[in-house]
């Protein structure tokens, strides 16, 4: 029976504070020297060179660095050890002196002269998962990319079984598409008692929410019924009040006309935390799924996103329909599909050019995607005629008749 025949003992080690020796400044120092770091090993690099990155990592005082190549007695008082020079005599001797000091030794020119061997490792929320598979590391590898992925995503269902805090978060779903959902907004959903939802959020995600999480409609839906912003503050405040788990779904990201900050405003006013989930705008992703770069080199060196929802003449707009005329860039409406005549003849009347590309892009990166091509001298009349309907992301600009090959 051969050592590869014998099941390695799993076993996590504490290294805090604890030297730990590495030799060789090579691609194996460089991935392994992260997690000890991170571990808060006293690391001790002895190398006579090394890669870019770990030189790095020395100069910012994260490890110490011998530069010189492995003397007998490297090893002493050492926990753990990783030998990886390119002088196979050095890494002999290395590993004969852990061997005679009980230290354990990866060799990563030798798995089967060895004391120790590194599992392929990864993290999610608190949870490490390492996986060793003997002599085939990408086999390990592949199982533990599996199980990481599903805990982040929740496809891998692992719940608490101890008292966990109860927390509240607003998440951005993006755009529609519920594959384009964060991994952390995902991971957020299934640990959820509660789900209050916004009707451009990605709403397939609803389905696979366990039967006993509450979801709540905040659908702002135009032209149709809404829940009011107070509702939906007091709906936040009181569910975490009752000690729940609670996610604010909404589509896209939440403090890009997303009314997010209102809602963080109102549960910090409460005395109530709430974390913040970044999600993928559509301002900028809609127009990338039917091919439209919202900058280009030599085309729009800026791009700029106005809300679309108050005319450009209504006393309450914040605009500076002038000034935004007479940028050269991408122009991105959002919420305009109502205004949009007004918009584009006000957008000509302060110097835009009439035969300025124009796209539209209804409900964008879902199965009932579709864009219409117009200029701004024609985009009312084709929004009229197309029955153009919100939600819809507007692009103005050169950058419209750039040719992707993808047009949606």
């Amino acid at each position: 029976m051969t050592r590869n025949d014998v099941p390695a003992y799993p076993v996590g080690l504490l290294l805090a504070g604890r030297r730990v020796v590495v030799l060789g400044g090579g691609q194996v120092a460089q991935r392994r020297l992260p997690s000890l770091v991170a571990a808060g090993a006293d690391v001790v690099l002895v190398s006579p060179s090394a890669t870019a990155s770990v030189e790095a990592m020395a100069e910012a005082g994260e490890i110490r660095w011998e530069r010189r190549g492995y003397q007998p007695g490297d090893l002493a008082e050492a926990w753990y050890a990783v030998v990886a020079t390119d002088d196979p005599q050095a890494n002999a001797a290395a590993s004969a002196e852990a061997e005679q000091r009980r230290v354990w030794c990866v060799r990563s020119d030798d798995a089967d002269a060895a004391t120790a061997w590194t599992p392929a490792t990864g993290r999610s929320e608190g949870v490490t998962v390492a996986v060793l598979t003997g002599s085939d590391p990408r086999r390990s590898a592949a199982v533990r990319d599996a199980v990481v992925e599903g805990l982040r995503d929740g496809t891998l269902a692992a719940p608490h079984h101890r008292a966990r805090t109860p927390f509240v978060a607003l998440v951005g779903g993006g755009p529609g598409d519920p594959d384009l959902i964060t991994v952390r907004g995902r991971r957020l959903l299934t640990e959820a008692d509660v789900v209050i939802a916004d009707r451009l959020g990605p709403r397939d995600l609803l389905d696979e929410l366990p039967p006993h999480v509450e979801v709540i409609d905040a659908a702002k839906i135009p032209y149709g019924r809404a829940m009011a912003q107070e509702a939906i503050n007091t709906a936040l405040i009181e569910h975490a009040k009752a000690g729940r788990s609670v996610v604010r779904l909404k589509g896209g990201d939440p403090f890009v006309f997303g009314r997010g900050m209102e809602e963080v405003q109102a549960l910090a006013k409460a005395g109530i935390a709430c974390t913040v989930v970044p999600g993928i705008s559509s301002s900028i992703s809609v127009p990338e799924v039917v091919g439209i770069p919202v900058t280009h080199r030599g085309v729009a060196h800026e791009f700029t996103v106005v809300s679309g929802h108050v005319a450009p003449d209504d006393p309450s707009s914040l605009v500076d329909w002038a000034a935004v005329a007479r940028l050269r860039g991408t122009l991105v409406l959002m919420m305009a599909v109502e205004r949009i005549g007004e918009i584009a003849r006000t957008l000509v009347a302060y110097g835009r050019d009439a035969d300025t590309p124009v796209a539209i892009v209804q409900e964008g990166t879902t199965a009932a995607q579709r864009r219409v091509d117009a200029t701004l001298a024609t985009v009312a009349r084709t929004v009229a005629a197309e029955g153009v309907r919100p939600p819809a992301v507007i692009v103005i600009g050169d950058v419209v008749s750039l040719d992707s090959g993808n047009r949606g």
